[in-house]
Formats: C-alpha cells, sequence, structure tokens
C-alpha cells in the first residue's frame, strides 16, 4: 500500500504542459500560465518542491479572491538613468519578476548597472529563478521580494515581518553552472511547511510557531515562521522591505500591522555587467570556485558545495529520472483537473 510520503515521478516538460494547462484553466492568459509554469517546475527540478507545482492550487484561489489581476498589463511608471519602476497591478508574481529581470539586465547593458523595482505584484515563487537568467547571459543579479507579515520578528511575540528572499548569481565559465544563492530570511520557507503537510511529514522544531506562539513539530498547527538566525532574520528581512517596497511607496509591512488591508508584494532585481570592472570577472570567479571546492571536506562529507551547486546536481537527475511529487500534491493537483475540467496527460496519473 502507497504510503503518505510516497512519490510519483514525472517528466519536466509533461509536468510544465500541465501546470500551465491547469493555471490557464484557472484565470491565468496563456502566456501568463506558461511563465509561471516555467518558474514552478525549474524549482521543482532543483529540488525546491515548496516552490514548486504545489502552489498551483493556491495560485487559482488567488485568482478567485482578486489577488492575482489576469488582466494586469505591467508597465514602468518612473524611473531615472539606471533605476526603473514598473508597476505590475497584480500580475502574477512571474510575469511581474519576469519584466524586472529583462529591465533590469537592458538597462545594466546600457548604463554598466540596472535597477529594477517591480511594485504589486502577487507571490513570486523561487527567486533564484530571475537571478539565474541574467547570470546564464554573463551578467551578476540580485533578486529580492517582500510580502505581508508571515514571520515573528525577533524580540516579539506576534509576526512582524515576512519571509522575504534574497538571490545573489554570480556568472561562471560555464553558462550553466553560475554560482546562485537563494534564501529566505526565515528559518524556513514557508512552502517547505506546506510540503511537509503535503507529505505527512512532521517539521523539525526552531521551524514555526502554532496559534499560542510555541514551537510546533505539526505543519498543520503552524501559524507563523521563525526568522533565520534570530535578529539577523527579522533585520535582513525588514531592510528587504525598505528596498523592495518602501522605496516604490508600496509599504506592505506597516499597512498590514495599522489594518490597512493587503497591499500585494513588491519585488527587486538589481544588474550588473562585470566588464564595467575588467574582463577578468568570470576567469577570477572560476578561481575562487576551484579554491573553495579544493578545501578539505567536513568529517562525514565528500565534498564542499558551492551555493546552487546541490540544485543544478538534482536538476541534472531530475532532468533524466523524472520529478517525484508526494501523492498529497499530486492528489491536490488531480482534485484541481477534475475542477477545472483539465485533461490529464498520459505520465501524470
Amino acid at each position: 500500500m502507497a504510503t503518505a510520503s510516497a512519490t510519483v515521478p514525472i517528466g519536466p516538460d509533461v509536468l510544465q504542459r500541465f501546470a500551465a494547462a491547469l493555471l490557464a484553466a484557472g484565470g491565468f492568459t496563456a502566456d501568463q500560465a506558461e511563465q509561471t509554469a516555467a518558474m514552478l517546475v525549474w524549482a521543482n527540478l532543483r529540488g525546491a518542491d515548496s516552490h514548486g507545482v504545489l502552489r498551483i492550487p493556491r495560485y487559482v484561489e488567488m485568482v478567485e479572491l482578486g489577488l492575482i489581476n489576469p488582466a494586469a498589463e505591467p508597465r514602468r511608471v518612473s524611473g531615472k538613468g539606471a533605476v526603473a519602476v514598473i508597476d505590475a497591478e497584480r500580475a502574477p508574481g512571474a510575469v511581474g519578476m519576469n519584466l524586472a529581470a529583462r529591465t533590469a539586465a537592458e538597462l545594466a547593458d546600457a548604463h554598466g548597472i540596472g535597477w529594477c523595482a517591480v511594485r504589486s505584484i502577487s507571490h513570486a515563487g523561487a527567486i533564484g529563478y530571475y537571478a539565474h537568467q541574467i547570470a546564464q547571459a554573463g551578467r551578476i543579479a540580485i533578486a529580492m521580494t517582500a510580502s505581508k507579515p508571515l514571520m515573528i520578528y525577533h524580540g516579539s511575540s506576534a509576526e512582524g515581518v515576512s519571509t522575504n528572499p534574497i538571490a545573489i548569481a554570480a556568472p561562471t565559465g560555464d553558462p550553466n553552472r553560475p554560482l546562485l544563492l537563494d534564501m529566505s530570511t526565515a528559518s524556513v520557507a514557508l512552502g517547505k511547511i506546506m510540503a511537509a503537510r503535503d507529505a505527512g511529514q512532521p517539521i523539525p522544531t526552531g521551524w514555526a510557531v502554532d496559534e499560542n506562539g510555541r514551537d510546533t513539530t505539526d505543519p498543520s498547527k503552524v501559524t507563523a515562521v521563525l526568522p533565520m538566525a534570530g535578529p539577523k532574520g527579522s533585520g535582513l528581512s525588514l531592510m528587504i522591505e525598505v528596498l523592495a517596497s518602501v522605496l516604490v511607496a508600496n509599504p506592505l509591512i506597516a499597512v498590514a500591522l495599522t489594518g490597512g488591508g493587503d497591499p500585494g508584494g513588491n519585488g527587486l532585481v538589481a544588474a550588473l555587467d562585470p566588464a564595467a570592472f575588467g574582463d577578468t570577472f568570470t576567469f577570477d570567479v572560476d578561481r575562487l570556485r576551484a579554491a573553495i571546492k579544493g578545501l578539505p571536506p567536513a568529517a562525514g562529507l565528500k565534498t564542499v558545495h558551492l551555493p546552487g551547486e546541490r540544485g543544478f546536481e538534482e536538476m541534472e537527475r531530475r532532468s533524466r529520472a523524472g520529478i517525484p511529487l508526494v501523492r498529497g500534491t499530486m492528489s491536490r493537483l488531480l482534485a484541481l483537473a477534475s475542477k477545472l475540467n483539465v485533461a490529464i496527460p498520459d505520465g501524470v496519473a
């Protein structure tokens, strides 16, 4: 008998088509669905299942609730020199962040640096996806997103900041293997708690608290997550709110904490052209990479890993063997397909 933690392997192309079909049937335009599905499956391929297709039922629900606007037409509303501000009009997060990444890269080509803020987006998913795109084109990238309170502020007993993530990517001699740091400011991404719930598994202590503010290992009882490294995580999250939200006149935390409703989310993508500093950057990054890889592994480990390396290795494995979805996630996707009258492709059920 299959257990709650049993997985179903699905080919990446099949899963991406199925994901796009579900999103389109759930109210996304065809282009929005394709962009969002590509981001979600990228996350699954890298083993970041917390940011993968398990998010689809919630994205469809967000359309129904008016939190995602399929009719949005993101546009540039202000800027100066190497800075651009885009109003995404609550577009799907992947659509707004893809546009911000393209815009930042174009500005970097013209000015050496590009800074593109995008306000009023929905959930952006794995932000390493956007930094990765820029690094593949030979540019350095920094990406951040901000959202409403989801995380305990260190020293407080209540949610005061979000899990605001940050990603930094630098190109190397292998365009498919940049250095890629992608991290949440929380002790854990909220999606990992969702994944644990789908898999019927407990979560470690120190990840989250229940409604009474007590540490819990039951993912179904989680009401808020805890910050990474205490004051460091909540402080970094707060400063991302300043850069991504306050700077573009769409503050999230202050508005949410004073009962001002849900102002959506914001994102920021910065791109830097290394050629502005000389022509040895990639060589020196590769030399740095080799030096770190040459360090002696800690006891019990076979190798020293660089930022993003495990994800790229997992991507290669899953591209060959398929993406293993836990049955809880698969059941929710199949239920949504039934509700939306979406055909289930071969290789999914």
